[in-house]
C-alpha cells in the first residue's frame, strides 16, 4: 500500500512538473501568435478586391465580378497610396523604365516651323527686253538666226539700210560745214542722230569721214537669251518696231504652291531654301517677296514668290523644285509641347502629367488646348504651366495602367459639365433661344432676307444676355461660350448667299446644343436632330421645338431628311 502511494504521488508530480514546463516554454510565444493572426484577420478584412477587366468593381472579399464572371484580385497597395489625386495613376521607376516612359520639362519656346512646298523656276518679268528698231529700214545683214541664242549688251547682230539715215547723214555733213555761221543748224542735224540712238562716236566717225554711210550696225540695247525673234534679212522695219525678244537669265523667280491651311506661317521676307533635280546636293536660298492676295478655288493653293539670283546659269526656268519656308516667331506665352506627349479622343487633346509626392511618382491625365501644330510639336494655348513635367514618350502605357486601375483615361467618355440655373438666368436666354428657333424656321423655308434679318436679332438677344445673373461656376462658363459664339454671330450676318448663312447656321447650333446641355435654361422640351447629308456628308445637328423634322440645311429641296437623335 505504501508503494502505491509513493507511485501515485509521483505520477501527480510528473504531471504539474510537465504542465509547469509547457506552460514556461509556450507562453511567451503565444502573445506574439495571437498579434500575428489578429493582424492577418485585420488585414482580410481591410483588403479590396477588383476585377482586372472591370477596375470600377470594389468588394471588401473574394468572389467573381458582377460584370464578366471572372474571379475578383487583390487591389494592389500601389493602387491606394496615401497622398495620390484621386485621378493619379501611380508608376514605380522601375515600371517606367519597363514602360519606356520619358518625361520633359513644359518650357516656353520660339515658335518654329519648317512648311515643305513644291514649286517652279520662271523668268523674272522685271529681267525681259524687247529690241526695237531706232530707225526705219531695210535688214541687209543679220548675225543671229534663232530662238535661245545668248546676245550680249553692245553686240552687233545685223546690218540696216535706211534712206531717211542717209539723208540725215547728208544733212549733218551740211550742218558741220556752216556750224560757225549756223551753230543751231548744226546741233539740230547732230540731235537728230542721236534721237535714232546713234552715238557721239558714230555722228564723229561720219564728219570725220566727210561721207555717208549706206549701212549701219544694229547694236543691242540689252543682254540676254533670245525668247523671240521678230526679224528676218530683207525685210523693212519702221521706227519702233519689236526686232526681238530677251530674257536675262541672271535672276529668276521661283513659285511655290502653298495650301490654304499653312498660309498663315508664310510671311514676306520669309527664309527659303530650295532643291532642284539637277543639283540634289546643292541648296539655295532666297526670301519671300510677293505673296498672291488669292487662293485658287480648285486646288486651294497661294502662289508665293522668291528672287534667286542665277549668275552661274545654273538654274533654268520651268525647272521643278522643292522648297522649304521657314516660319519663326517669338511669343513670350506661348508653351511648346511635343507632339508624342499629345493624345487625343475625338475633340479632345490630353496629356499626362507627372507629379510626385511621399508615396512615389504619379501620372494624372490633363486636357489641353492645342494652338498651332509645328513640325514634331504643337503649342498649347491652355491647360499646362511653365514648369510642370509631362510624359513625351511612354503615354500609351501610362493610359493603359490607368484603365486598368479605373482612373480617367483616354478611354473615358467625357462627362459635360452641367449647372443649375436661377430662374432669372433661365429667363435670360429665353430671347436668345427664340431668335435661334427664328433663324432656324427662315432657312427652312430658304428665306434668305429673313435669315439674314433673324441673324442680325440673335446677335442683339445674344448681347442683351446680363452676364450679372451668373454666378461662381456658371458665370465662368458663360464667358467661355459668350468668346466662341461672339465670333460666329459677327460672322454669320455678313454671309452673302443662303449656302454661306447654312453653313455658319452647323458652327452656331454646335454651340446652341452645348449651352443646352450646360445650362438647361428652359422648362420645355427640345430636339436635339440630325442630318448625315449636311456639311458634304460629314453631317449636322440642330436644335429644334418639334418632333417632326424639318431640314434647315437644305430646306424644301429635302426638307425631312434627318431624325431625331436625343430629346433634352
Amino acid at each position: 500500500m505504501k508503494l502505491n502511494k509513493i507511485n501515485i504521488i509521483i505520477i501527480l508530480a510528473s504531471v504539474v512538473v510537465g504542465t509547469l514546463i509547457g506552460f514556461f516554454l509556450n507562453g511567451s510565444s503565444d502573445p506574439q501568435h495571437e498579434q500575428e493572426g489578429n493582424s492577418q484577420n485585420m488585414e482580410a478584412e481591410n483588403q479590396i478586391w477588383t476585377c482586372s477587366m472591370h477596375p470600377s468593381v470594389r468588394q471588401n472579399e473574394p468572389g467573381d465580378c458582377p460584370i464578366c464572371g471572372m474571379d475578383l484580385i487583390p487591389l494592389s497597395e500601389s493602387d491606394n497610396q496615401d497622398g495620390l489625386s484621386a485621378n493619379a495613376v501611380s508608376m514605380s521607376s522601375t515600371a517606367m523604365k519597363l514602360a519606356s516612359v520619358e518625361t520633359a520639362t513644359v518650357e516656353k519656346a520660339m515658335i518654329e516651323k519648317e512648311i515643305l512646298v513644291a514649286g517652279k523656276l520662271q523668268e523674272n518679268e522685271n529681267q525681259e527686253y524687247t529690241q526695237s528698231a531706232h530707225f526705219p529700214g531695210r535688214v541687209e545683214e543679220l548675225y543671229v538666226n534663232y530662238e535661245g541664242e545668248f546676245v550680249r549688251k553692245g553686240q552687233i547682230i545685223g546690218k540696216l539700210y535706211s534712206p531717211e539715215l542717209l539723208t540725215a547723214q547728208e544733212e549733218l555733213l551740211l550742218a558741220y560745214k556752216q556750224r560757225e555761221n549756223n551753230p543751231s543748224y548744226y546741233e539740230a542735224a547732230q540731235q537728230k542722230l542721236q534721237n535714232w540712238k546713234l552715238s557721239n562716236q558714230q555722228i564723229q566717225s561720219i564728219i570725220e569721214a566727210g561721207k555717208v554711210k549706206e549701212t549701219f550696225n544694229i547694236i543691242s540695247d540689252f543682254s540676254g537669251y533670245i525668247s523671240k525673234l521678230n526679224i528676218t534679212e530683207g525685210k523693212y522695219l519702221n521706227k519702233g518696231e519689236p526686232l526681238f525678244e530677251l530674257d536675262n537669265l541672271s535672276k529668276l523667280w521661283v513659285y511655290l504652291d502653298v495650301y490654304e491651311q499653312d498660309i498663315q506661317f508664310v510671311k514676306l521676307g520669309s527664309e527659303v531654301k530650295f532643291h532642284v533635280q539637277s543639283f540634289p546636293s546643292k541648296e539655295f536660298t532666297s526670301k519671300i517677296d510677293f505673296i498672291s492676295p488669292k487662293v485658287d478655288p480648285i486646288s486651294r493653293i497661294v502662289k508665293v514668290r522668291a528672287n534667286i539670283q542665277n549668275g552661274e546659269g545654273l538654274l533654268k526656268p520651268e525647272m521643278l523644285v522643292t522648297a522649304n519656308i521657314q516660319f519663326k516667331q517669338f511669343d513670350s506665352s506661348a508653351i511648346i509641347v511635343p507632339k508624342s506627349s499629345v493624345m487625343w479622343t475625338g475633340k479632345r487633346s490630353v496629356v499626362y502629367v507627372k507629379e510626385e509626392t511621399q508615396s512615389g511618382i504619379s501620372f494624372t491625365m490633363r486636357e489641353v488646348d492645342l494652338g498651332l501644330a509645328l513640325n514634331d510639336s504643337f503649342v498649347v494655348t491652355s491647360g499646362l504651366n511653365e514648369g510642370e513635367v509631362i510624359a513625351v514618350a511612354g503615354t500609351f502605357s501610362i493610359d493603359a495602367a490607368a484603365q486598368l486601375a479605373g482612373k480617367p483615361s483616354m478611354m473615358s467618355a467625357k462627362k459635360m459639365e452641367s449647372v443649375e440655373l436661377s430662374q432669372e438666368a433661365k429667363l435670360e436666354f429665353k430671347p436668345l433661344f427664340d431668335s435661334y428657333f427664328e433663324l432656324k424656321d427662315a432657312l427652312i423655308q430658304d428665306d434668305f432676307s429673313t435669315s439674314i434679318s433673324k441673324s442680325k436679332e440673335l446677335k442683339l438677344a445674344f448681347q442683351n444676355v446680363d452676364m450679372e445673373v451668373f454666378r461662381d461656376d456658371s458665370h465662368e462658363l458663360w464667358m467661355g461660350y459668350h468668346k466662341k459664339m461672339q465670333k460666329i454671330l459677327e460672322h454669320i450676318q455678313h454671309q452673302e448667299d443662303i449656302e454661306g448663312l447654312r453653313k455658319n447656321f452647323i458652327a452656331l447650333s454646335d454651340w446652341m446644343i452645348q449651352l443646352t446641355k450646360t445650362f438647361k435654361p428652359h422648362n420645355e422640351t427640345l430636339y436635339l436632330q440630325h442630318c448625315p447629308m449636311a456639311d458634304n456628308n460629314k453631317g449636322a445637328d440642330w436644335l429644334s421645338r418639334e418632333k417632326p423634322v424639318m431640314n434647315p440645311y437644305f430646306g424644301s429641296s429635302m426638307l425631312s431628311c434627318g431624325e431625331v437623335t436625343e430629346v433634352l
